[in-house]
Parts: C-alpha cells; structure tokens; sequence
C-alpha cells in the first residue's frame, strides 16, 4: 500500500508543477484559473500518471496514439465551441465517429470529459473518483491513449482523455 501511495504521490506531483494559478476568476473557491505551462510535455506527464496509476491497480502500460490525441484536441475544442461538456459533437458525432475520423483503427474503450478551470491534477483525480471515467482509465484491455485540452482566453480548460484497443 505504501508504494501504491508513493507512486500516486509522485504522479501528482509531476502533474502540478503542469499548471499555475492566473487571477482569471476560476472555481473551487480560490478564484484562480490555472494556466498550463510547458503544454508540449503536457500529454506525456498525463501519461506518466495515467500509467503509474495503471501499474498500482494492475492495469498495464498505455501508450500516446496520434490519432487519439487528434481526436481528443478536437473534441476539446468542439466543447467549448459549445460551451457544454458532453460526449457529442456539435454535428452529433460521437466518440466512436470522432476517432474513426482520427483515423484509428483499433477499439475505442471510452472517453473522459471536463470542463474546469482546474489543471489537469484535479482533473485526473476527479475523474478517478468517478466510477466511469476509473473505469475507461484503468480498463486493462487499453493499450493506447489520447489526451488534450483546449483553454479559453478567460482560463477555462476543456479536457478529452481517450482510451482504446
């Protein structure tokens, strides 16, 4: 249990330094929106998490797949487009179309959504205190992973974390 917690730890901790607070006017009682910082590494210290999260609940290994994260960065977009997190697209397509689109060929596994002015810290961590999105997370028949955001100009962020087969 120790090390499943200190795995956990350093996930998070890696994740934190991701974002910094920004006096936009953003929610959970601080008033502060976050801003994301170094948003190239982004992807790959959420994959670091989502993986070491996976290892303390015996899921194996995912890997960033190209088309997912197109199919994420897309979504994430179409969201705020919309100004409403939901699993379907302004033209009613669904997560299904989306990465078929993206132009992948495996299984999708399921998709998890935010809407925040939060980083991607408390992101994950809400999304692993739902059972749905633990699920589509930790599935153990996941092996790739797309993620991506898209941030307003009044520091909302729009989150799509994709996992297929």
């Amino acid at each position: 249990m120790k090390r499943v917690f200190l795995i956990l730890a350093a996930a998070l901790l890696t994740l934190a330094v991701a974002c910094t607070p920004s006096p936009n006017g953003g929610s959970g009682g601080s008033g502060k929106a976050y801003r994301i910082r170094n948003a190239d590494k982004v992807q790959f210290r959420m994959l670091d998490s989502v993986n070491a999260l996976r290892q303390a609940y015996g899921s194996p290994a995912v890997q960033l797949n190209a088309p997912l994260n197109a199919a994420a960065a897309t979504h994430s977009r179409d969201m705020a487009v919309q100004n409403r997190p939901w699993h379907f697209g302004s033209d009613g397509s669904s997560p299904l179309d989306r990465v078929a689109r993206a132009g992948y060929t495996g299984s999708l596994m399921g998709e998890a959504i935010s809407e925040t002015y939060e980083g991607e810290v408390e992101t994950l961590s809400a999304w692993m205190e739902d059972s749905n999105t633990k699920a589509v997370i930790m599935d153990p028949k996941a092996v790739n992973m797309g993620f991506s955001w898209f941030q307003e100009q009044n520091g909302k962020i729009w989150w799509t974390l994709v996992m297929g087969s």
